[in-house]
């Protein structure tokens, strides 16, 4: 009997710090540190000035990406189609680069992705096409139109001063990082600080509910889509910066990498839950893990499976915090 009861006292004590110690807020930043010591501890170059700022130029691409990807699964849908569009922007960047010079390329770009996700928008809002067939249909077109587009050749030749978008520092800060930031923080003010960002939420969280309480869903989705295609856009302008060149096979498994992401982070894979501010602690998780795998020479095919299992448990956690509340 006494055994009885003590083990009960256990599983009370055990529920109580479940239930009143944070683990959604401080659950990830702690398995950062952890990765964190744990790769410092292997290989002391982890801490490194340099390799830190390797690792804040590598996640801003995924960053960028992710922030769309926010908004898309935030919205109960999803964005299959950012891995190509970085493909397709950066061959339009450079072949308009080419032509016309560097504002132009720039322009052209972050213009091409914008059209490709309004198209995006329209296919899922207005044909009511499910955002997993529409998103996938872009995913396969613009990966063929950029190969088609360039011959499937890198397009060469792009000023030397282009480089600066994806190489260059300002204060020590590598320039994509801060592009990244900069799109990120208006991001979580959307988000969070306008109407439109609510009622991403709301249609996210019941569409139904949400149509009958005057949201126009049709138009939230639109712009959804909308805004990860311009994400997309910026993010394949600076990726055609590092690479100096336009190249129709950049992308691939991209939009993987951002869904992970926004999942990891513990935004709810079916929708009105979560936010940009949790997409940052799971393009870090990402960024780090994959640093800190390079760093101790795991293989990459290594990589993908540790990443699979990690959304496998990422969704599972999810799951299960539905499931109590």
């Amino acid at each position: 009997m006494a055994t009885v009861e003590t083990e009960s006292k256990k599983e009370r004590r055990t529920l109580s710090l479940t239930r009143w110690v944070p683990w959604g807020r401080i659950g990830l930043p702690l398995v950062i540190v952890l990765m964190g010591v744990f790769f410092g501890a292997i290989n002391p170059n982890f801490w490194t000035m340099t390799n830190l700022t390797n690792v804040a130029r590598q996640v801003s691409i995924l960053a960028l990406i992710s922030v769309g990807e926010t908004f898309a699964i935030l919205s109960a849908g999803i964005d299959l189609s950012v891995g190509s569009l970085l493909a397709i922007v950066s061959v339009i960047c450079a072949q308009t680069m080419l032509e016309y010079g560097v504002a132009a390329g720039i322009l052209a770009g972050i213009l091409i992705g914008a059209v490709c996700g309004l198209i995006n928008g329209l296919l899922i809002a207005k044909a009511r096409i499910p955002p997993f067939i529409a998103t996938l249909a872009m995913l396969v077109g613009a990966r063929g139109a950029a190969l088609t587009l360039s011959g499937g050749l890198p397009i060469a030749g792009l000023p030397k001063s282009f480089l600066t978008i994806g190489a260059g520092y300002i204060l020590g800060i590598p320039i994509p990082a801060i592009i990244a930031a900069i799109v990120m923080l208006i991001g979580y003010f959307i988000l969070s600080r306008t109407s439109f960002g609510r009622s991403v939420y709301a249609v996210g969280g019941n569409e139904e509910a949400a149509m009958l309480s005057g949201i126009n869903v049709a138009r939230v989705k639109i712009l959804v889509y909308l805004l990860s295609g311009i994400c997309a856009g910026i993010a394949g302008v600076v990726l055609t910066s590092r690479v100096i060149s336009g190249q129709p096979t950049l992308g691939e498994v991209q939009e993987l990498y951002a869904i992970a992401a926004v999942v990891i982070g513990g935004s709810k894979i079916s929708g009105g839950y979560g936010g940009v501010g949790k997409t940052v602690l799971g393009v870090l998780v990402l960024g780090l893990l994959n640093n800190g795998l390079n760093l101790i020479r795991v293989s990459s095919y290594v990589q993908l499976i540790v990443i699979g299992v990690i959304i496998v448990l990422a969704v599972y956690v999810d799951l299960l915090r539905s499931r109590r509340s």
